[in-house]
Formats: C-alpha cells, sequence, structure tokens
C-alpha cells in the first residue's frame, strides 16, 4: 500500500472503531475523548494474524474492527488492510497487542 492509502485505511479503523466504542461503551469514549484520543499504530505479520487478534481482543471484551478495502484504488476488493482495537484501558488492550512492533 502507498502511505497515503495506508493512512486512509488507519482512518477507517479509527472512526469505526471509536463510534462502535461511543455507541457500546460510552464511559469509555468519554475518557478516551478527555485524555487525548490516544491511537498506536502496530505491525501484525498478515490478515491471519489480524484475524486471531480480532477474536482475542473480543473474547477479552474489547471492540475490534476489521477494514475490508472496497476495492475502488490500489487493492483488490475485500483485501483486509487494518484491525482496529478499542479505544479502552491501554492495559486491556497491550494483553492482546503488546507483542507487536510499532509500525515504522
Amino acid at each position: 500500500m502507498s502511505p497515503g492509502k495506508l493512512a486512509a485505511q488507519v482512518a477507517h479503523g479509527a472512526v469505526t472503531a471509536a463510534e462502535n466504542t461511543r455507541k457500546r461503551k460510552p464511559e469509555i469514549y468519554r475518557g478516551w475523548l478527555a485524555e487525548g484520543q490516544k491511537k498506536v499504530v502496530l505491525l501484525a505479520e498478515d490478515e491471519e494474524e489480524l484475524k486471531g487478534l480480532k477474536e482475542r481482543a473480543e473474547r477479552e471484551g474489547l471492540e475490534a474492527s476489521l477494514v475490508v478495502d472496497a476495492g475502488l484504488t490500489e487493492l483488490p476488493p475485500g483485501t483486509v488492510t487494518v484491525l482496529a482495537i478499542g479505544p479502552d484501558y491501554s492495559e486491556r488492550i497491550d494483553r492482546v497487542t503488546g507483542h507487536l512492533p510499532l509500525y515504522k
């Protein structure tokens, strides 16, 4: 993915995750807003790892949203590009993602 495409996909994930949390866990959402809307971009190996992380996050009671590209620009339709987890307390998210490296 080009840097611009990646940025758009991450934005899709962040917006979706925030909206889901706002609807389902308003107290978590308000706290996240008040603390500066923290976002961390990490690197997973592949789609299989993203799907496994999504399942684990959901088992932990976290919001988790996979972004699937529509295929209108750079990627084939149906390409999984991003997993957004949260917002939630950092320690809860870290139990699922703490082993992943930062995206560089």
